[in-house]
């Protein structure tokens, strides 16, 4: 009898083997003259009619196919498609970004999420394997009894898997409107489709078969540019091992830019910009007025002298950009302080872990610093092991046994990525500091004007001297990776090559966070709560529909583009953390946790953390009307960890409340017994 996994390998090994033919053979066309932008377009049509072609192919009408995959996925197949679930846009692209931008502090990503697979091996996995329905908010419901916890997990998990899709939808728009050249919205419009196409039709079925097919993509596409990229500088195409000569050289470069008239010079200014808009912000409402008629001055004295048309038009954009009202020009000025501030700091050494605690000047810095580190890393971790989508992967195995072995093949696949990164990094900074830094600012690479239009990279000449210092150059990390070929003079496929990977990264998270999201609604919300007797083909429509749209919500939100790729995950990951953790740590450990204790737990706990990261992350929400909301950290803490309030929060309220109310039932402890004793072989 034939066994399909093996089957299944050789499946995947030819379609991978055929992939790197076709990249292969696209080098062979650019050599010979194609252009670029027909390469984009080859890589983005090809990958995604792929995709498309492997979700009709596995459209089913099945409820435990379409849920679960029909529970045989073998753990091999589901760890890899954990990964490429796992392996988001953010990690694709932001993470390596981060740890460009944040050096060691960037670390806290790598080892949070590495140990948040390990809480879901000890602590989740087997027993909710063992559990084998559906979903989270299904074991809640069958936890704590009655219809209040199931609603409140449905509440989170929508919340927490749609602020997640959203940084999907925006890498793809990132990713395709560079690719192609695709206006940004129209990018995501063109993503999304293809994230519908293979999560409509087939459920967890299509979506698990296509995110395998995703994650040869993606490890390829990640791993290929650094190794080339290792091989020009190192001469050895491992850039894993090869990176730590480099950050020898980067140190040397480091050093040189900190020594630099030109560069002390342009911090200072940064500087002086930044205490020019404190002012204006400490003056308000009068100093809009006031800056409004120092603009028209200034304007009208070039006019009436020698005129410079380039300042004159420069001051004429300054003053059309004046916001209208004091809370908008509040909301303004602050942004461009924190620009100019961030711009004046002196240039962090890569591999330094916190700043120097032997300056007083730093003292509260590095305090602060690694009081943050701790708390992101505990974060990342705890939300990692409650994320919705990440857990419903494991009740896709045929046995507990086999959703313990797709726990360690998720994180072996996830460890190339992992290793990569800081590789990448470390690469990205040497090309820009040897190569871009102290460069003519009239003769800037293409890539430079490229990204500019996207608004990933900016650069301003404030000292005017036509060079290029560092404090001059502002780069989203989220173009680190996408640019990495560019920056490197790579050929133009080897971009296309990253950009279909991250396109995969981000459509495979998608998918998994719609189908997430779905789920909630027709079979947790629709099918458990208010139509039990529903038919199946009533709960796929309910599902597709509700797929649907929450696909065009997070569209929409994502083309306002709220923050960077990494920032959004963090904020996922502080909410699952603080909504799910808790309830689902004490729901399977302790007997005496209660539905009381469970809803108020979960609902404090996330409530808490909304508050936070909300107060703390943003001073207005203008579509709201709501202005001057912002307040300082609790103890320096940022808000990509707001949810160590919320965990905290919820686990005391949990226990608290659970002890002064009724201990549950016998039958739920019973319960508890049977989902702690999984077996491995059943």
């Amino acid at each position: 009898m034939t066994d399909p996994s093996a089957q299944l390998r050789r499946y995947y090994g030819l379609y991978t083997g055929c992939f790197l033919l076709f990249i292969l053979a696209l080098g062979v066309l650019e050599h010979y003259g194609m252009p670029a932008r027909w390469i984009g377009y080859v890589f983005l049509v090809l990958t995604v009619s792929l995709y498309a072609t492997i979700g009709v192919m596995a459209r089913t009408s099945n409820v435990a196919e379409y849920y679960v995959a029909g529970r045989r996925i073998p753990a091999l197949f589901n760890g890899m498609a954990t990964g490429a679930d796992w392996m988001s846009a953010a990690s694709f692209i932001g993470l390596a970004g981060t740890l460009y931008l944040s050096g060691y502090q960037g670390l806290a990503y790598v080892m949070g999420w590495t140990g948040g697979f390990v809480l879901i091996a000890l602590l989740f996995a087997p027993y909710l394997r063992r559990f084998g329905q559906y979903t989270i908010p299904d074991f809640l419901g069958a936890r704590y009894g009655g219809s209040m916890a199931r609603l409140f997990g449905v509440f989170a998990t929508v919340l927490t898997s749609f602020v997640y899709v959203v940084a999907q939808i925006y890498g793809v728009g990132l990713i395709t409107s560079r690719l192609v050249g695709l206006q940004f919205e129209i990018g995501v419009i063109v993503g999304l489709a293809g994230i519908l196409i293979c999560s409509f039709l087939g459920g967890m079925r299509a979506v698990t078969w296509t995110q395998v097919a995703q994650y040869m993509v993606l490890i390829v596409a990640y791993t290929a540019p650094v190794a080339i990229l290792s091989y020009k500088v190192t001469g050895v195409p491992v850039p894993q091992i090869m990176y730590g000569q480099v950050m020898q050289k980067i140190e040397r470069l480091e050093d040189k830019i900190l020594r630099d008239p030109a560069e002390i010079n342009a911090r200072n200014l940064y500087l002086a910009r930044a205490d020019s808009l404190k002012s204006l912000i400490d003056g308000l409402p009068d100093s809009l007025a006031e800056e409004r008629r120092r603009l028209s001055t200034s304007i009208d004295q070039l006019k009436h002298g020698e005129v410079n048309i380039s300042e004159v038009f420069a001051l004429e954009r300054q003053r059309r950009e004046l916001p209208k009202s004091t809370p908008a020009a509040y909301d303004y000025w602050d942004s461009l302080l924190h620009q100019a501030t961030r711009q004046s700091t002196e240039l962090t050494p890569h591999a330094a872990p916190y700043p120097d605690k032997e300056k007083d000047k730093d003292k509260a810095a590095n305090h602060s610093a690694r009081l943050n580190f701790v708390t992101l890393v505990f974060c990342l971790m705890v939300g990692t092991a409650a994320l919705p989508h990440v857990l419903m992967r494991y009740y896709t195995t045929p046995s507990v046994r086999e959703a313990r072995s797709s726990v360690f093949w998720s994180l072996l696949f996830i460890l190339v990525f992992y290793i990569t990164a800081p590789a990448y990094a470390v690469f990205a900074k040497y090309e820009i500091y040897s190569n871009l830094v102290g460069s003519s600012i009239e003769q800037l690479p293409n890539w430079v004007s490229a990204w500019s239009r996207i608004g990933l990279v900016s650069i301003e000449d404030i000292n005017h001297d036509g060079i290029l210092q560092f404090a001059e150059l502002n780069l989203n990390p989220d173009v680190i990776v996408l640019a990495l070929p560019e920056i490197a003079g790579l050929p133009y496929v080897i971009s296309g090559l990253v950009a279909a990977g991250a396109l995969a990264a981000a459509l495979s998270t998608a998918d998994g966070l719609l189908l997430t999201i779905a789920g909630a609604f027709s079979h947790d919300l629709y099918y458990k709560v208010f139509r039990p007797d529903a038919k199946t083909e009533w709960r796929l429509v309910v599902s597709k529909t509700m797929l649907l749209i929450a696909a065009v919500l997070a569209a929409i939100v994502a083309s306002q583009r709220p923050a960077d790729i990494l920032s959004l995950v963090a904020w996922a990951f502080s909410l699952a953390a603080s909504a799910f953790f808790p309830a689902l740590v004490l729901g399977i450990f302790w007997k005496g946790a209660n539905k009381t204790g469970a809803v108020s737990g979960m609902a404090l706990g996330l409530l808490v953390t909304v508050y936070y990261l909300v107060r703390v992350q943003f001073n207005s929400i203008p579509w709201l009307g709501i202005h001057g909301i912002g307040m300082e950290p609790w103890l320096g803490i940022e808000s990509t960890s707001a949810g160590i309030w919320g965990v905290a929060t919820g686990f005391v309220t949990i226990i608290v409340v659970s002890l002064i109310g009724k201990p549950p039932k016998s039958e739920t402890q019973n319960f508890i017994e049977s989902v702690r004793s999984p077996g491995f072989n059943r």
